[in-house]
């Protein structure tokens, strides 16, 4: 391996661990996915073209998250206060005992687990600036890019021929890359899993009168972006919310989640395994860091992240890590 190539990864490897350490999940998956929106706006011919696509498209999904917001505020209350009790209901008649009753229950149970944390309106408030902040300078950041993602500046006085800055600058190029494809291949392939399985989640609860289904097939599509945590949450939504029908609904939406989560097994095997194979404890692992270290953006952003440290450490021998090997520059 040349010198240049183990600056190369040291560099990224620095990268990795402050935004890591700086909580720049947000910035970072916000770029990713305007990047990958804007090659996929783009079709391959005009520039111009995938911007004013991905302007079009980031105004569009802006209002579409404001109006669900707005919904969703109203609307998750309600989901509680029709649920709750009836889980409780039933959990009474078969004596499972649960930290709440009621919906007044509840909510006494979720005040003592926040109470310590009102002091911290301020912080978790400076969090929220921060983060949508992060996310305008990524969507910003990834127009720039896709417009010009060139390393090094043409006509320096100062710059020399064959430079180590243009040697490192060039390797650093190429663990970028792969990192972008790694984000597209694992996003990618989430993408359409959620997708599939929001088509079908959309159809049976349409199919079967569920209340509250808009809201609970928007939660469906973007809990399925988190691997295997965020099927976990939209299906104890469903699941619940079938309590309200009706106990034998709750029993048949789980059945039908069972059947769906086999079929996402194949899925998986077919779409995510055939690229990526991982084994399940690693994501688990991956997944459980990313959270702790960034939240939620850290959960999305873990599997990418391991995807792309397994592909890059793939591509070396161990014997061509000694410092007086050189091995030729990756491909791109």
């Amino acid at each position: 391996m040349t010198k240049p190539a183990r600056i190369s990864y040291v560099l990224m490897a620095v990268l990795l661990v402050l935004i890591g350490w700086l909580h720049l999940a947000t910035l970072v998956l916000t770029s990713l996915f305007g990047y990958f929106a804007l090659r996929l706006f783009s079709f391959g011919r005009s520039k111009t073209l995938g911007v004013v696509l991905y302007v079009v498209a980031v105004t569009a999904i802006s209002f579409g998250l404001y109006q669900f917001s707005k919904h969703a505020y109203v609307t998750l209350p309600k989901i509680a206060e029709t649920t709750i009790p009836a889980v409780a209901e039933y959990a009474e008649k078969h004596k499972v005992e649960l930290p709440f009753t009621d919906y007044a229950s509840l909510k006494t149970v979720t005040l003592n687990e926040v109470k310590d944390r009102v002091a911290n309106v301020g912080r978790y408030a400076w969090s929220a600036v921060f983060e949508i902040a992060m996310l305008i300078v990524g969507l910003v950041v990834a127009v720039s890019l896709f417009l010009n993602a060139k390393w090094e500046m043409e006509g320096d006085p100062h710059a020399v021929k064959d430079s180590l800055y243009s040697h490192v600058s060039r390797e650093l190029a190429v663990r970028v890359r792969t990192f972008y494809r790694s984000f597209a291949t694992v996003i990618g392939a989430q993408i359409l899993i959620s997708s599939i399985n929001t088509v079908l989640t959309a159809a049976f609860l349409i199919y079967n009168g569920f209340p509250y289904a808009p809201v609970i097939i928007v939660l469906t599509f973007l809990c399925g972006l988190l691997p295997i945590i965020g099927n976990l949450l939209s299906n104890t939504l469903i699941v619940g919310v079938a309590f309200t029908v009706r106990p034998h609904m709750a029993l048949l939406a789980l059945l039908f989640l069972v059947v769906i989560h086999k079929l996402e097994y194949f899925l998986n095997s077919k779409i995510i395994g055939d690229r990526i194979k991982n084994p399940m404890w690693m994501t688990l692992l991956a997944l459980v860091l990313g959270e702790r270290l960034m939240g939620i953006p850290g959960m999305i952003l873990a599997p990418v992240v391991l995807h792309y440290i397994k592909v890059e450490a793939s591509r070396n021998k161990v014997s061509d890590l000694s410092p007086d090997s050189a091995e030729p520059r990756p491909a791109a």
